[in-house]
């Protein structure tokens, strides 16, 4: 939770007070020196090997393949971006794009289920792209196996530098966390299953939570969009 965030902040600007007045800073810095450089270069056989015929992220030096998702990953995922899509399509607000979207961030590349980009950045994308810059919004779908990532390293990379916001769905407990990114935190603004998901990223995005569970409750959001 957000007392969990800023004991984790607090106590990483301590360990970084204590290196940066510690003899040993020059051997900090050859061996943090050393790791990037391996990161580096890992990271460039990541981009000349990488497929778009798989969902790959490369986080930490380490290239991570995902695995098939569960039904309800899918139609939670679906639902939420056919509705965004629609949205941002009407009103000429930017790009949406799906799971295959390598966002690229200082240190790692993601590919979250759903990312959107605003007027600026959108402006800017190419038909043959195949890295994305750092999107307005992003939304990931949990699962046992990304459930850490998600609420771990990507939540910290996210905040850090520049997604304006974040939304992290649950489809077994048909919920979403909404956390919007204020001076460089992200304050989590709704955590529901019912009531309405409002954008602050995407300006009068605005749907009833339910339509992102709910085939019907889907149905009736998209009517009244059109």
């Amino acid at each position: 939770g957000a007392a969990g965030i800023l004991r984790a902040m607090t106590a990483s600007a301590a360990l970084l007070d204590t290196i940066l007045s510690s003899p040993s800073l020059p051997d900090f810095a050859e061996v943090i020196n050393a790791r990037l450089q391996e990161e580096r270069q890992k990271r460039q056989r990541f981009y000349a090997e990488m497929s778009d015929e798989h969902k790959m992220e490369f986080i930490e030096g380490e290239v991570i393949m995902h695995s098939p998702a569960r039904n309800w990953h899918l139609v939670a995922k679906l639902n939420l971006a056919s509705l965004l899509q629609m949205h941002v399509r009407i009103h000429k607000l930017g790009e949406v794009r799906d799971e295959k979207c390598l966002c690229v961030f200082p240190r790692n590349d993601y590919e979250p289920d759903i990312v959107f980009f605003g007027p600026d950045k959108a402006a800017a994308l190419q038909p043959d792209q195949l890295k994305f810059p750092v999107p307005d919004l992003a939304v990931e779908v949990l699962s046992e196996s990304t459930e850490r990532r998600d609420r771990g390293v990507k939540f910290a990379d996210f905040e850090a530098h520049g997604v304006r916001e974040y939304w992290i769905i649950d489809p077994e407990s048909r919920t979403l966390e909404q956390y919007v990114n204020e001076a460089g935190t992200f304050r989590l603004q709704t955590k529901s299953g019912t009531g309405e998901l409002r954008s602050t990223a995407v300006p009068g995005f605005c749907i009833p939570l339910a339509a992102i569970f709910d085939d019907d409750a889907h149905l009736a959001a998209m009517r009244a969009m059109l």
